[in-house]
């Protein structure tokens, strides 16, 4: 099996993956409160088992990120992180206390923090080019997850049995299911994940090290620091000299020893340059904005239109297909249309659909039909400005960072993610009938981001050199 094929399938073993995150999510949400009501657990244990999950995927993340860094491997760290996932829906199944299902979301949070490894992953085995559309297909598969999984409620509704000493019923069967689920997962990451070689300069990545030989046979590495010179040496045409003099001595960053890809990193340097600061930013912002919305909509849906179960989850249905959809419209639009102008369209709408929600939901007029088509605009907007943000953001970031420490890189934006998914909801929980204030600070956010991409668009795209490479490469 060659390279390309190895490749191939490890992409969609990482896609399973992240569906098997969505399904997790789907199958345990709808059913959660009333297992903790049956354990007799007060109102705010829901808020902490939610945020329990997030918790510990925002502290394990960059862990895990470092580990990746350094060890250049992430089959390992999958099939370690799995065993937590395992563990704790296995735990979530046995219930015996409102404390230990508090505990079974902490341990199968440590499980999500692996994704900080796997993005860095991606990024040092896709081109800058091809990055959006894959990072656009991966995010999808958890969509599809979130889609999938309320069609295994149908049949984990009806569990009503013994398993030796433990009891499956609905509130306990998802439990058990997932376990099973991650546990098969872990025989196909065994048989279809490979730690496949990084993308060479010839494939239009930057070049990490060059060495050249000796006399005495010894290999010398062209660069020890962040900060030294690149000297490129290729035969070039006539009209591409003087692109190719202005690429040859170009710093390029993040481009040192691999052996030790933290010798000369700096935190501050990193992560407090402009353009990462906007996108971490965006990152935060969209993932508070949305877990916000998904709190209110349920209480929205039941006061003014008196959705039950199945209306609502008609709608988390259509939702998610719009979702998919727009993940897949991303994808073949970043192959025309750079990260940034994606971003910036992507946050133009999120304005449009929060300004739409203050004029048409916070004290809606005009009688059931209009309420409810105001409604369904409101939210169409907001799904489709989702996948926008999501994709740009993610696929810049891994370009403006150091692709040596990529895995810890996306470990601290996954965590800045992670804090947003705990306070959306505590935002958004005390604030359902009072959607002035609520979308108000929504749309505030919104505007200061907005504001802050304008500003430093022209620093939002990847380093001069990766372009340059890039552009010699074509030309050649």
């Amino acid at each position: 099996m060659d390279n390309h094929q190895k490749r191939n399938l490890t992409f969609f073993t990482i896609g399973l993956i992240f569906m098997l995150s969505g399904i997790e999510y789907a199958v345990i949400l709808p059913t959660i409160w009333k297992y903790l009501q049956i354990l007799e657990a007060p109102p705010y244990f829901l808020g902490l088992g939610l945020s329990a999950f997030s918790l510990s995927g925002l502290i394990t993340g960059p862990l895990f990120g470092l580990w990746s860094d350094r060890t250049k491997t992430t089959k390992s760290i999958i099939l370690f992180s799995n065993l937590f996932e395992i563990a704790g829906n296995f735990m979530y199944f046995i219930g015996y206390s409102k404390w230990l299902l508090l505990c079974s979301r902490l341990v199968a949070g440590v499980g999500a923090g692996a994704g900080s490894s796997i993005f860095g992953f991606l990024t040092r085995c896709t081109r800058p080019e091809e990055r959006a559309g894959i990072f656009a297909a991966i995010m999808a598969c958890r969509q599809a997850g979130l889609l999938v999984g309320p069609a295994f409620n149908l049949f984990l509704r009806l569990c009503d049995f013994k398993l030796g000493p433990f009891v499956v019923n609905k509130y306990t069967s998802p439990g058990i299911f997932m376990c099973l689920l991650w546990l098969l997962l872990q025989f196909v990451v065994l048989a279809t994940y490979w730690d496949v070689p990084p993308i060479s300069s010839e494939g239009g990545a930057v070049m990490v090290e060059m060495k050249r030989e000796e006399d005495d046979g010894e290999k010398v590495p062209l660069m020890r620091s962040d900060e030294e010179q690149v000297h490129t040496y290729r035969a070039v045409s006539p009209d591409q000299s003087e692109t190719s003099a202005s690429c040859e001595m170009h710093p390029v960053r993040g481009a040192s020893s691999i052996s030790n890809p933290f010798k000369s990193f700096s935190a501050s340097r990193e992560f407090l340059r402009e353009e990462v600061v906007v996108l971490l930013t965006a990152q935060f912002i969209t993932l508070f904005n949305q877990t916000a919305l998904e709190t209110m909509v349920t209480p929205l849906t039941q006061r003014h239109f008196s959705f039950g179960e199945l209306g609502n989850s008609l709608m988390y249905s259509l939702c998610g297909v719009e979702v998919i959809l727009g993940f897949f419209f991303v994808r073949w639009l970043s192959r025309r249309v750079a990260d940034r102008a994606v971003l910036a369209a992507g946050l133009v709408i999120c304005c449009t659909a929060c300004i739409w929600c203050l004029i048409f939901l916070c004290n809606p007029r005009g009688g059931y039909g209009w309420e409810l088509s105001a409604f369904i605009i409101g939210v169409f907007l907001q799904l489709l400005g989702l996948p926008f943000v999501a994709v740009s953001q993610v696929s810049l970031f891994s370009k403006v960072t150091a692709e040596k420490t990529q895995g810890f890189s996306q470990g601290v934006r996954r965590s800045v993610g992670g804090l947003a998914t705990i306070l959306g909801p505590l935002w958004a929980g005390g604030l359902t009938s009072n959607l002035y204030v609520m979308l108000g600070m929504m749309l505030a956010l919104l505007i200061m981001i907005t504001v802050m991409t304008a500003l430093s668009y022209e620093r939002l795209t990847e380093p001069r050199a990766v372009q340059c490479a890039q552009s010699s490469d074509s030309g050649g």
